[in-house]
């Protein structure tokens, strides 16, 4: 796999994961997501989600199976953030290492073409969901409202590197879906 296809998303989302519909899912034909936890869910400082994050996770698991898997360390914090969603999960996953998405795909028991590894990331989440055969779905990072720098220079570099190695990382709603 060449690293334009490695870090090439299927689907990139203008905004957040909270433009991530049911109707987008199903448009994908996905019954699963594996959700990264930090900026793709909460920001980087908060230890449970908001009650808009509650909000679109009830309506999501509706369609589609859930499952959190973070590469941050700390089991009180991503644990507390699971527990306020109530959704299984999976810490130190080393993204972009397989191991603990196969471990969530097999918690989910779905085949891995269903399911979807969503993520703010693309060296990452998007890298480890490729890896896999998943259908990547890039969104923008939340981050908390007090930041006073919006900027993101490690996405940044991340967007930069990839366009050069051949990804398009243009948001779009759709794209050709990998059979």
């Amino acid at each position: 796999m060449t690293w334009n296809n490695l870090l090439q998303p299927d689907l990139i989302l203008e905004g957040s994961i909270l433009n991530l519909t049911p109707d987008i899912i199903q448009q994908y034909g996905l019954k699963g997501l594996v959700l990264d936890v930090d900026e793709t869910l909460v920001p980087i400082t908060a230890s449970t989600a908001s009650p808009e994050m509650q909000k679109w996770v009830a309506e999501t698991r509706c369609c589609a199976a859930l499952w959190l898997v973070s590469n941050n360390l700390s089991e009180t914090r991503i644990g507390s953030i699971a527990s306020s969603l109530n959704l299984p999960y999976y810490l130190g996953a080393a993204k972009p290492s397989r191991r603990k998405l196969r471990a969530a795909l097999q918690g989910m028991n779905l085949p891995v073409h269903q399911v979807g590894m969503v993520g703010d990331r693309l060296f990452t989440d998007v890298i480890a969901g490729n890896r896999l055969g998943m259908f990547t779905i890039l969104v923008e990072p939340i981050v908390h409202a007090d930041t006073v720098l919006r900027s993101h220079p490690i996405r940044n570099f991340e967007v930069w590197v990839s366009e050069i190695l051949g990804a398009s990382i243009t948001p779009k709603h759709t794209k050709i879906h990998k059979d």
